[in-house]
């Protein structure tokens, strides 16, 4: 009887040692051998799992995505079972405030916008920014949607606009940690207070 294919689960196994690696090493600094080490196999075991290192790096990419979304995913979650704790935008924008940065995977971008000029890692990085504007800025809907009354501060960017904007903030926080020009609670503060402008206006 045949064994069954488990390189599925195998790569899923693996994958968060892997982008851990790509987001503390870098993409040109992790070699092969460093990545199988990191993962307790061999390198040819890495290879029966991803074609070379590239598809390593942009499978880490992907996940750098999967794995917000399921932390995301319980949020919203949680806001469709008891709305009367904050929409599902809110309890997104505190949880990000609270842990922006925590696992380091951010670095798996900073790493790939320095290798644009390859088509696939292009590819993955605009798969990656399409999804979480796509995430947000419904959130943001929903959000506005939800909200009692007016903004206050004045009209409000549009969802879309909007959307890419927590984007710059959230980069702007890494970039803030990644520099130490901003402190841990610097960057809790950056988040929310410009994120919560970003839902509904400012002095929402």
């Amino acid at each position: 009887m045949p064994r069954p294919n488990r390189t599925k689960e195998k790569r899923a196994e693996l994958m968060p040692i892997v982008a851990s690696a790509f987001s503390e090493l870098g993409y040109r600094k992790a070699t092969t051998k460093a990545l199988a080490e990191r993962c307790g196999v061999q390198e040819n075991i890495l290879y029966r799992l991803w074609a070379d290192k590239k598809a390593m790096f942009v499978a880490s990419i992907d996940y750098l995505f999967e794995s917000t979304m399921r932390q995301w995913q319980t949020l919203i979650d949680a806001a469709e079972a008891d709305p009367a704790g904050g929409t599902a935008a809110e309890r997104i924008l505190a949880y990000d405030a609270a842990h922006r940065g925590d696992s380091g995977f951010y670095r798996i971008t900073f790493a790939a916008l320095s290798e644009t000029d390859d088509p696939d890692v292009r590819a993955a990085l605009k798969r990656m920014y399409s999804k979480f504007t796509g995430v947000i800025e419904s959130q943001i809907e929903g959000h506005r949607g939800h909200a009692a009354g007016p903004s206050r501060g004045g009209e409000l960017p549009g969802a879309a606009v909007a959307a890419w904007a927590v984007l710059g903030v959230a980069t702007a926080a890494d970039i803030g940690r990644e520099t130490g020009l901003l402190s841990a609670a610097k960057r809790k503060r950056l988040v929310a207070e410009a994120g919560r402008w970003l839902l509904e206006g400012a002095g929402g």
